[in-house]
């Protein structure tokens, strides 16, 4: 469960998201979406602890991000745009450093099928250096997962995938839902959010402009239409501006 109460973050004078409250209960996907600079990835760090707020509360599964951020980040997993990975680790060493931080029990059992679901177990004694950029982003997903967080934060989770990483990619996704996760899923790519996501939330310049089911949303920006696209909802939304 992600519960966001009037979250706020400034950078000194300049306020970056303002006032955004929204819940993703267990099951649930949310499409976090919005022109460049609306403050997605302001959202996305703040969630996950990354950067500090500057006002409001985020809980994750009950626990807040701010006074219980032990608790709080143990339950969650952040899948950043550009992999952060180590020069001199194995992807199997990877692994092996991540289950040790997060106390896996047994890990090189959970590690095994999480590399051949992400089609990189091949790879597992290469070093970064020697992986293509959307194996370097599977195995980032693969240290994320492994220790079955709750609660999942995407912020362009598809960039450098082939055609077949990114069917991987959303079938990753929506299966963890299902097995009960709060995912919250942010990218430009808004054909592929409709395939994954139950839920929408619509972000310009820093604050709300529209959320809840993608029938509801769709049912509110339609004007009666059917079958309207979620990339022209989000034009009809934002107004078309990417300022």
């Amino acid at each position: 469960m992600i519960e966001v109460t009037s979250l706020t973050k400034r950078y000194g004078t300049f306020t970056a998201v303002n006032g955004l409250s929204f819940t993703v209960r267990p099951g649930e996907v949310l499409g976090l979406v919005g022109p460049n600079g609306a403050g997605k990835t302001s959202t996305l760090r703040c969630l996950a602890g990354i950067i500090p707020a500057s006002g409001g509360k985020v809980r994750i599964t009950g626990h807040d991000i701010a006074a219980e951020p032990v608790a709080a980040k143990r339950a969650l997993a952040f899948f950043p745009d550009e992999p952060r990975l180590f020069d001199y680790l194995t992807v199997r060493q990877h692994l092996n450093f991540v289950a040790r931080i997060y106390g896996v029990a047994n890990h090189a059992a959970i590690a095994q099928p999480l590399l051949e679901e992400l089609e990189i177990a091949e790879k597992a004694d290469q070093l970064p250096g020697e992986l293509s950029r959307g194996m370097k982003q599977k195995l980032a997903i693969a240290c994320g997962l492994l220790h079955a967080p709750k609660v999942m934060f995407f912020d362009e989770p598809l960039t450098g995938l082939d055609p077949l990483g990114i069917r991987r990619m959303k079938d990753s996704i929506v299966k963890r839902a299902r097995e009960g996760a709060s995912v919250v899923l942010s990218s430009h790519l808004l054909h592929l959010l409709e395939e994954v996501c139950s839920h929408v939330l619509i972000l310009k310049k820093g604050e709300k402009i529209a959320d809840g089911t993608l029938a509801e949303v769709s049912a509110r920006f339609s004007n009666g239409e059917a079958d309207v696209s979620l990339e022209e909802i989000f034009i009809r939304a934002t107004g078309g501006s990417e300022n």
